[in-house]
């Protein structure tokens, strides 16, 4: 490399002196060596070089070192100090490697937020992994979608502040702080229940037989469902709706009653003038109920509503004339919060309803092993009159209602295209298999009672207030 850069510096000096004369000897030291010789006349005595090194060449040399260290720095990845403002031969390679390290600690800066995105990625894999297997021990039951937070004028438009005045508080709202619990089941979770089943769905023609107009018979037909008023929020996904077949003064039997039941602080009962208010959406009472509702298993008769006290056995009746509770009563061994719903769930336990004999609970017990149960009434004080065992199971079907003293299910509450498939008379002690066509228009039902005075059935159909025609005859 010296010899190169003595080469390239003498014929530098060559070129400088090209007017004068040059000359290039070549000789052999004897020791295998080859010794070159310039000879440059020089025009003063001043630029004639020395015998040690001239500027040039020094310079040359320095040069040549500092690039030789550059070089090794750079390669062995130490840090380059500034060059000086003489150094400008080596400024674009000092700015290359500026650039290269400022990509270097970027680089490394990403790889670092990658680091700590992959150990937060793991940590919620392993989070998940812990909430499956915990999902995995509970029962489905327990399973409640998101709660929905009510308030009290949250459900209609224009049932905010303007409708204030309509709102009536009851005078007791203590209410009874004990209920009896089945030791065998335990509640958790008291939000909103919803279950999936899957039903066969069963085709069947129209079993249309002589018709019953004025007495009691079979059913034999259902009308297509007729769409009075759909829900405005979540809050009315399910819920449910009933007309008073002997109603009782201040209010007629035109009156309409709704009750939104998602949440688990359901009690808001909504009252409007006719069907015809209804669909409009303008309510002309809004009464609180003292103590919570739970289920869509509430109805109206004689000037009453009857229920089911939130995580209780206990049901309640409340009078709409004074407001307050009239009555309640444990209803003897029944299950509750969620142990024998139907199969969509809702914490469906019991179901109360109303046809031409009276006042009916439908529901399960241990003892029946989740068959279901069917207890008639006394309208005044809630007391039993008299209970029948079934052997449908009440998780096995989606609904069902009472007509003349006659227990009627329904097969699946999603099939648009399902049937009424049991049957089972009080008269006679005896339960039978038939298929009388029902739609689901929207797919899912979750309430379905019966008005002898209207001779319909009211349904809640996601979201939607619906009713049916019926014919009432002789099954084939």
């Amino acid at each position: 490399m010296w010899f190169l850069a003595v080469f390239w510096a003498s014929c530098l000096l060559m070129g400088t002196h090209a007017q004068s004369s040059t000359s290039f000897r070549r000789a052999n030291t004897g020791s295998g060596r080859c010794q070159y010789t310039f000879t440059v006349d020089s025009p003063t005595e001043a630029s004639c070089p020395s015998a040690g090194s001239s500027p040039e060449m020094e310079a040359l040399k320095s040069r040549l070192g500092l690039l030789e260290a550059l070089v090794a720095r750079l390669v062995g990845g130490e840090a380059v100090p500034e060059l000086s403002q003489g150094s400008r031969p080596q400024s674009g390679l000092q700015d290359a490697y500026n650039q290269m390290m400022g990509e270097n600690t970027q680089l490394q800066r990403e790889k670092q937020k990658l680091d700590r995105q992959v150990q937060d990625l793991q940590q919620r894999m392993e989070e998940l992994r812990q909430e499956a297997e915990r999902l995995r021990s509970r029962p489905c039951m327990q399973q409640p979608p998101p709660r929905v937070p009510q308030n009290d004028n949250s459900f209609r438009p224009g049932s905010g502040p303007a409708l204030s005045h309509l709102v009536s508080r009851p005078g007791n709202t203590q209410g009874d702080k004990g209920s009896l619990r089945d030791p065998s089941w335990h509640y958790e979770n008291p939000g909103y229940q919803e279950l999936t089943a899957v039903v066969t769905e069963v085709s069947a023609p129209s079993p249309e037989g002589p018709a019953d107009i004025s007495g009691c018979g079979d059913l034999v037909w259902v009308q297509e469902p007729e769409v009075h008023r759909k829900a405005d929020n979540i809050a009315g996904k399910y819920g449910v709706w009933m007309q008073d077949p002997e109603a009782k003064e201040p209010y007629g039997t035109e009156m309409v009653w709704r009750i939104d039941a998602v949440g688990s602080e359901v009690r808001q009962l909504f009252g409007y003038e006719n069907m015809d208010q209804l669909s409009r959406g303008f309510p002309t009472k809004v009464l609180l109920l003292p103590e919570f509702m739970e289920s869509t298993g509430a109805t109206m008769y004689r000037g009453s509503l009857y229920y089911q006290r939130r995580l209780s056995r206990t049901l309640v009746r409340y009078d709409l004339l004074s407001e307050n509770i009239a009555a309640r009563r444990d209803l003897p061994h029944a299950g509750f919060h969620g142990q024998f719903p139907y199969s969509w769930g809702g914490y469906t336990d019991i179901d109360l309803a109303i046809d031409e004999n009276g006042l009916w609970a439908i529901y399960s017990t241990n003892k029946a092993k989740g068959a279901i149960v069917i207890s008639q009434l006394d309208p005044h004080n809630l007391e039993v009159k008299g209970t029948w065992e079934t052997k449908i199971r009440k998780t096995s079907v989606a609904n069902s209602f009472m007509i003349c003293g006659k227990l009627y299910t329904v097969a699946s509450y999603t099939s648009p295209n399902t049937t009424i498939n049991y049957m089972y008379d009080t008269a006679t002690s005896q339960g039978k298999t038939i298929a009388v066509p029902f739609k689901n228009r929207y797919r899912y039902n979750s309430m379905v009672d019966y008005n002898p005075a209207q001779r319909k059935l009211y349904a809640w159909d996601n979201f939607y207030m619906v009713s049916y025609n019926v014919r009432l005859g002789k099954q084939e």
